[in-house]
Formats: C-alpha cells, sequence, structure tokens
C-alpha cells in the first residue's frame, strides 16, 4: 500500500493530473533529456510554471501517445555518442 504521506504521486496511478518532466518521461518511457527536446521543438506541448518549470497535464500526455499510435511517426531521438 503506498504511503500517503509521500509528496511526490506516482505517475502511472490513474488519477495522476499533473506531471512534472521527469514524471512526464517516465510515462512516456523516455529520458528527461528527451522530454525537453520534445516540448522546445514542439512535438509535446505542456505549460511553465511561474519559476519556469515545465508541466504537462495526462490529457496532454495520452493525446501525444495517441497521436504517435494513429500516424505512426515519432519524433526522432538523438542518439548519445559513448
Amino acid at each position: 500500500m503506498p504511503d500517503s504521506t509521500d509528496p511526490s504521486p506516482d505517475p502511472t496511478h490513474e488519477h495522476q493530473l499533473i506531471f512534472t518532466s521527469s514524471q512526464a518521461a517516465r510515462y512516456l518511457g523516455v529520458s528527461l533529456a528527451t522530454i525537453r527536446r520534445w516540448t522546445d521543438a514542439g512535438y509535446l506541448t505542456g505549460y511553465r510554471t511561474p519559476g519556469g518549470q515545465r508541466r504537462f497535464s495526462r490529457e496532454q500526455l495520452d493525446g501525444f501517445i495517441d497521436s504517435l499510435q494513429r500516424t505512426g511517426n515519432a519524433p526522432k531521438r538523438h542518439r548519445s555518442v559513448a
């Protein structure tokens, strides 16, 4: 049973409505850098808090997933050089 005093809700929880960039990355199964690139490129929309932090609604993330499934076109990911 989850600890009700935990300040960071589980991003996979069905009642989660607003996601931070890190939570959105986990929800979509990509890296934080990918979330930043997709947002900067306009593929993924969200909003910024007064402090400049990115936030995403569950509806926005689910809509993004749906659009990828409909078109079959995922934004290109950059490969990291090892």
